[in-house]
């Protein structure tokens, strides 16, 4: 998958326009897709697609496993006659993300789908619904907790009565039971996910475009992946937390990023042959072409802050799994589709590990201009093995970040570029492209060259994030031809296939 020229794009399908108030897996993705083939574009990048919990984060997930519901497309499900040929989700914005405001709605018609798609009986779809159940070995689990979580108001599995937020088999058993209905809910809306993120894969392959996934390396304290496996993580008796990941001071916070999930016990998860994280790897390869490892560096070792920290200033690097942890995968899935996202503080030893495997790397350009010849990210520096990115979903658009450039590291680029700087953004754009590196990604918002307003995601900051809509009516013919005239100009050109 890495060994061609290749571009791409980054969206989150939550991004896409059309109504209900959120991008779904529906007709406005289909064409998106279409853009890309018509562009010339083989790759599309989203972030998890896990259940966003705290901020509404998909880097924070109530399950490493599961789909995010608010994605699936309700016009599908009124097609399949789950819910009334008039239903609509109205009173929505077009321009941000009303996460509170969706939920409420979404959810109710989604339980709504569920309780006439069962009411229906023995059909040949409820057939292929339990054999979808049987066959998904973390469902029932991920759908008892999210029962859970509404019988208990949206607590955290560490406030529920101890019998439950410990597991003990005749609760859950007993708990099961009662709350029957509920669990069904979540194991229809995860089955609908699945049967349609399934059509939006097979479209995209038909259009011969590769799509590619993002894993974080570590999931949310409160989460059915903690709550069924607390012996994996650096948990106390109670199932508190004892330390918590991290960054330290960086780039994007003088204090560090203080992420608050938990560590994981390596050596336990060792003793088994890392069968957890197998089983997650092989779940997102049912999903994805390639796999982003987001935190990759965690993985040689990761920041270590004490669980009542209140920043990420005083931690401490402790060490990962290393290369035992890629061989024990490699030898049961084969081949490594992986890239690495090794940003931050990046030492020898993770450059090893990343090239241990032949993991591809990250090349950021709005971190190559402030410093010297030496900065890993400025094009001469730049390797075949490699994915390059004008920016990602953490960094400003190219347009608002060109707008705040200090003068002399505007001057740098323009130097540096050999351009005269009437359109820097643009300029990063086509040196994007131009990178040896085989794949280049450009985010959405510098394809439509749009200012801050546009940013998804701002590090160190609970709130405001990822809400941004791409506007209706983007993806013109026009925008289409320029985009390939620029792919197939850098020798990135993709297949035009249509089904």
């Amino acid at each position: 998958m890495t060994d061609r020229r290749r571009a791409g794009v980054l969206l989150h399908p939550t991004s896409l326009p059309g109504s209900g108030g959120i991008g779904c897996l529906g007709r406005d993705l289909f064409r998106f897709l279409d853009f890309l083939s018509e562009a010339g574009f083989s790759l599309w990048q989203v972030l998890p697609l896990t259940p966003p919990a705290a901020g509404n984060s998909p880097y924070s997930s109530y399950s490493a496993f599961a789909g995010n519901p608010l994605l699936i497309d309700i016009e599908a499900i009124i097609e399949d006659g789950d819910l009334p040929a008039d239903t609509q989700l109205d009173g929505f914005s077009t321009d941000r993300i009303d996460f509170t405001a969706v939920a409420s709605q979404k959810e109710q018609l989604l339980a709504t789908a569920a309780a006439n798609f069962f009411a229906q009986g023995r059909t040949p779809r409820l057939e292929a619904f339990w054999r979808f159940c049987d066959s998904t070995g973390w469902l029932h689990d991920y759908a008892l907790f999210q029962a859970l979580k509404g019988h208990f108001q949206g607590l955290p599995w560490i406030s529920w009565p101890q019998e439950l937020a410990l597991r003990d088999p005749t609760a859950c058993e007993r708990v099961s039971s009662t709350l029957g209905t509920e669990i069904g809910v979540h194991k229809y809306q995860q089955w609908q996910f699945w049967l349609q993120w399934q059509r939006v894969r097979t479209y995209a392959a038909e259009r011969s475009i590769a799509i590619v996934g993002d894993l974080p390396i570590f999931v949310s304290h409160d989460s059915a992946d903690v709550w069924c496996h607390r012996n994996l993580f650096l948990l106390d008796d109670k199932g508190f937390p004892t330390e918590v990941a991290g960054v330290p001071p960086d780039y994007f916070s003088s204090t560090g990023q203080l992420w608050g999930n938990p560590l994981y016990r390596w050596e336990e998860m060792a003793r088994d042959g890392y069968s957890w994280w197998i089983d997650r790897i092989r779940q997102m390869l049912t999903q994805f072409d390639l796999v982003r490892i987001d935190h990759f560096r965690g993985f040689e070792s990761a920041w270590q802050v004490p669980a009542d920290a209140t920043t990420a200033i005083h931690g401490s690097w402790v060490p990962g799994p290393g290369g035992g942890f890629f061989t024990a995968i490699q030898n049961a899935i084969g081949s490594l589709p992986f890239i690495a996202e090794d940003l931050g503080v990046i030492t020898p030893q993770v450059e090893a590990l990343r090239n241990q495997f032949g993991l591809p790397g990250m090349k950021i350009l709005q971190f190559a201009f402030d410093s010297d010849a030496s900065n890993p990210y400025l094009p001469h520096n730049h390797l075949p093995n490699s994915v390059v990115y004008t920016g990602t979903h953490d960094n400003d658009t190219s347009y608002g970040w060109v707008a705040t450039l200090r003068p002399e590291v505007a001057q740098a680029m323009r130097e540096y570029l050999g351009v005269a700087g009437v359109d820097l953004a643009a300029d990063l754009i086509r040196t994007c492209l131009m990178s040896v590196a085989n794949h280049a990604i450009l985010p959405m918002q510098d394809v439509l060259r749009l200012p801050s307003e546009a940013r998804m995601n701002l590090p160190g900051t609970a709130y405001g994030n990822w809400g941004w809509r791409m506007p209706p009516q983007s993806l013109t013919p026009a925008l289409a031809a320029h985009c390939r005239q620029l792919v197939k100009r850098y020798g990135r050109l993709g297949t035009l296939t249509k089904a």
